[in-house]
């Protein structure tokens, strides 16, 4: 529990370091980016457990489709394989998933795929999965104010990719670096940040429990005394 005394309940999570992670072993980005998601999918099943109830994860930024051709191929092809072997379980757990996102690069094979898991796990109530996929917080916010009519925040809030997402309590970074990289720039304007020296597939459940013991050990004030 925090100083105020509320506990972390909408955590967003930049999940960096796969590439590094596979480099320090001699192994082929992709190996590092399977990894990371099967952390992605054991820190999850934490969350469910410890009563978050919504975790944001950046799996593609906007600017990843800048890596080597080969590289973003098979990133496709294991999201693609990801979302159909593991949709069933996340409906399964009760667990709703939403991809937030531009979509208009998409491949139309796997934005058919992302549309079924977003139906598929529609009525999951434990916990919401928000993956941003093809994601930039500059690009969310230009497209937000590209519609944007007047009304004032609220009414900006319903031009983002996921109106329904609440800001973030705490957004943690992983693999030392020190900074939010273009993620979640409009919710995170009050989130506590915690950055962790570990690459992501490093990310244990201990430094999940840690990074959330450091959030709770914190007063937020959001501006007042």
């Amino acid at each position: 529990m925090t100083a105020d005394g509320r506990a972390a309940r909408y955590v967003a999570i930049i999940t960096d370091g796969n590439g590094r992670w596979a480099a320090e072993r001699g192994l082929p980005p992709i190996d590092g980016h399977s990894a990371g998601a099967d952390v992605v999918k054991a820190r999850l099943r934490d969350a469910v457990e410890l009563g978050i109830r919504e975790l944001t994860v950046y799996s593609f930024s906007t600017e990843n489709w800048s890596r080597p051709a080969e590289e973003v191929t098979a990133l496709m092809r294991m999201f693609s394989e990801r979302i159909r072997t593991e949709t069933p379980e996340l409906r399964e757990q009760g667990v709703r998933m939403r991809f937030i996102g531009r979509r208009d690069r998409v491949a139309p094979a796997l934005l058919e795929q992302m549309t079924w898991a977003e139906k598929e796990t529609a009525q999951g109530d434990r916990l919401t999965l928000f993956v941003a996929f093809d994601y930039g917080g500059r690009n969310e916010i230009l497209d937000a104010a590209a519609q944007y009519e007047g009304g004032g925040e609220d009414a900006f809030r319903e031009l983002l990719y996921a109106p329904e997402m609440h800001d973030p309590d705490l957004v943690i970074r992983t693999s030392g670096e020190r900074r939010l990289s273009n993620y979640l720039l409009w919710q995170s304007a009050y989130a506590e940040l915690v950055f962790r020296d570990e690459l992501w597939p490093d990310f244990d459940r201990a430094a999940f429990e840690a990074s959330l013991d450091e959030f709770a050990a914190r007063s937020r004030r959001f501006g007042g005394r």
